[in-house]
């Protein structure tokens, strides 16, 4: 009874080994792939960004302006600094800003006791320095003239005593004593000695007379000049305009004190304008002495050229001085700003595409252009030539026709392709 009752148990397919293990298989297959794509995503890189968020350009064959905008300020030709030579205590103002003022007319007024001192006792010491120099140049006169006299009498006493000895002489020795005779006689011979002793010596104090009178005049001149410097020093305590100009920047109060070397204001003489702007560092090596520019004043237009470029770049530009051709125009403020142009080359005929805020982010290596359905836009290297304000020229990358975003590419800088939903 109980082999009647044994009989082998077949199971579903589902639950037979080999179906097990193909289904495990394609288990860990799918998750594989779902951990790929969850972590990985696709190759492609894309986003989606409304149409009307977007600036769209077509690239076209045109004429490309080869010139660069100009923000540029009026500057005066000239400036002279007007600084304090002196320090002191301010007293009077004589003269505004804005004021027309003219050469040696006085500005302001200081006030320096210290100094006034320390110029009183540097002028006693010196005048008596000059007097003790005038005083030895008088002895030196004064010893000359003496030497003159003393030689003088030595001749005169020679002379004097030649006569008396031939007149002694003559008489004899009955009439006159010989002790007188030689007597006479003695004091010949030694005044005959004695002359050129003197005459030596006033030759040797002559020749160092001649010596130290020049040095001695020298001496005095200097100290004179000192002198005149040092008194100067009272007279720097009155400002004065050094140039004819109009004074501008001068920000004085009476009562306040300021330092030697301080600058008071600015002075600028009638000598013309010139115009001083900044450009991007992309035009440094293009931007030259020589180059000309078209500048608006007013309802005019008036010619420019550029007279200096400052090769330091500073913040992304660096600096182009000009100065007007022809008449200069009338009413000019320094400080004032005015608009321009400046030619860099000749107008030529090109593939062109607007320029647009695209470039600051990409340099101008690539950007991203539209399909031909304008649905979405896909990132291209390109390859850009000259550029202005307004147009770039295109000289590889892009054809006529191809349809660009232009507009501003900030987070998009790892983005292949953009979805553009209208």
């Amino acid at each position: 009874m109980s082999f009647a009752m044994d009989r082998p148990i077949s199971l579903p397919w589902w639950r037979k080994r080999h179906v097990i293990q193909l289904g495990v298989g394609a288990a860990v297959v799918a998750l594989g792939f779902t951990t790929v794509v969850l972590l990985f995503g696709t190759a492609e890189r894309s986003v989606r960004m409304p149409l009307a968020n977007v600036t769209v350009a077509t690239v076209a064959r045109g004429t490309f302006h080869d010139f660069v905008p100009l923000h540029a300020t009026v500057q005066a030709l000239q400036t002279v600094y007007l600084d304090a030579m002196e320090g002191g205590r301010v007293e009077r103002i004589l003269a505004q800003a804005g004021d027309m003022v003219t050469k040696g007319q006085p500005l302001v007024e200081l006030s320096n006791t210290e100094l006034e001192l320390d110029v009183l006792d540097r002028e006693a010491r010196m005048i008596e320095s000059i007097t003790e120099l005038q005083s030895y140049q008088t002895q030196l006169e004064q010893n000359r003239v003496s030497n003159q006299k003393a030689l003088a009498t030595i001749d005169y006493n020679i002379i004097r005593l030649q006569r008396s000895y031939a007149r002694r002489k003559a008489l004899g020795r009955t009439l006159e004593p010989v002790e007188a005779l030689d007597s006479v006689q003695d004091e010949l011979n030694y005044d005959l000695k004695l002359r050129p002793l003197q005459e030596q010596s006033n030759e040797r104090q002559e020749e160092l007379r001649v010596r130290q009178l020049p040095e001695i005049e020298s001496q005095i001149d200097k100290l004179q000049q000192d002198l005149k410097i040092t008194h100067g020093k009272l007279d720097n305590l009155t400002v004065r305009a050094p140039v004819t100009g109009r004074l501008t920047s001068m920000d004085l109060k009476v009562g306040e004190n300021r330092n030697r070397g301080e600058r008071f204001a600015e002075i600028t003489p009638q000598t013309g304008y010139k115009l001083s702007a900044d450009v991007d560092e992309y035009y440094l090596q293009r931007v030259a002495v020589g180059q000309t520019a078209q500048v608006d004043i007013g309802e005019q237009t008036f010619s420019a050229q550029v007279t200096r470029v400052y090769p330091e770049v500073k913040d992304g530009t660096f600096t182009i001085d000009l100065s007007f051709q022809g008449a200069e125009p009338k009413g000019l403020l320094p400080g004032q700003t005015v608009q321009g142009r400046l030619s860099l080359g000749a107008d030529q005929v090109g593939t062109v595409l607007p320029a647009g805020a695209f470039l600051e982010r990409t340099g101008g290596d690539w950007a991203f252009v539209l399909t031909r359905d304008g649905r979405s836009a896909r990132r291209r290297r390109i390859k850009l030539g000259r550029r202005n304000a307004e147009q770039v020229e295109i000289l590889g990358g892009l054809a006529v026709g191809d349809r660009v975003i232009i507009s501003d590419y900030s987070g998009l800088e790892r983005i292949d392709r953009i979805d553009l939903e209208k």
